[in-house]
């Protein structure tokens, strides 16, 4: 496939480029300034681009098989711009006709329980709310989106720098622990599961979420 990945500079969107490019795919990786530090392969591209404006989404996507999503805000920056770039890239790849999206979204939003997610739990980081409740709002940007083939892949509540062991479990709405409570990922296992998405397509218009 030919992959545009927003948000290519950061600690996921570098994993995730990696992983693509491991498994053949070429990658268009774009960040604000253009340059994405620690990729060298010649089927990657780093190209500046503004991922909250719907015109440059489109032009930069147009003739990608694929949109994958790595975006985050940045330090200091207003954590409602996840909305903004969400509806910029739903509009964007209508726009260029591509209907392919991963998206690396949040675990907030996740189910602990039938009536309670993670965001909800006494537990919860108090610093981690903005974030967390700009990434659920940028969630139902996509849940009210029927045209394109989008799905909404959150980490485990701890997502951190580690291995890459090729192993995780996934789950549909609900957060992924192990039978201690504990919820985690390496980034790298993260990258496995985020193109293993892209790549296979079975969990459509899906809050996915994983872990091990």
């Amino acid at each position: 496939m030919d992959v545009l990945l927003l948000g290519a500079s950061g600690r996921i969107g570098q994993r995730i480029a990696n992983e693509l490019l491991d498994r053949g795919h070429v990658v268009t990786g774009i960040s604000r300034s253009g340059q994405v530090d620690g990729i060298d392969d010649p089927d990657f591209e780093a190209v500046a681009g503004d991922a909250t404006n719907h015109i440059d989404i489109a032009d930069l996507a147009e003739g990608h098989d694929a949109v994958a999503s790595a975006l985050g805000p940045s330090e200091g920056e207003n954590p409602e711009v996840l909305v903004e770039m969400a509806e910029a890239v739903v509009e964007g790849m209508r726009e260029a006709g591509v209907d392919r999206l991963v998206w690396t979204g949040g675990a907030g939003g996740l189910h602990v329980a039938p009536d309670t997610r993670l965001i909800e739990t006494e537990e919860f980081p108090e610093e981690w709310e903005p974030v967390a409740r700009a990434a659920i709002e940028a969630y139902e940007v996509f849940e009210a989106v029927d045209d394109l083939d989008w799905t909404y892949v959150a980490p485990a509540a701890l997502i951190e720098p580690g291995e890459r062991t090729g192993e995780y479990r996934t789950a549909k709405g609900e957060l992924v622990a192990d039978e201690d409570g504990e919820s985690y990922i390496s980034m790298e296992d993260f990258a496995v599961a985020f193109v293993d998405e892209l790549e296979s397509r079975e969990a459509m218009h899906t809050y996915l979420g994983t872990g091990y």
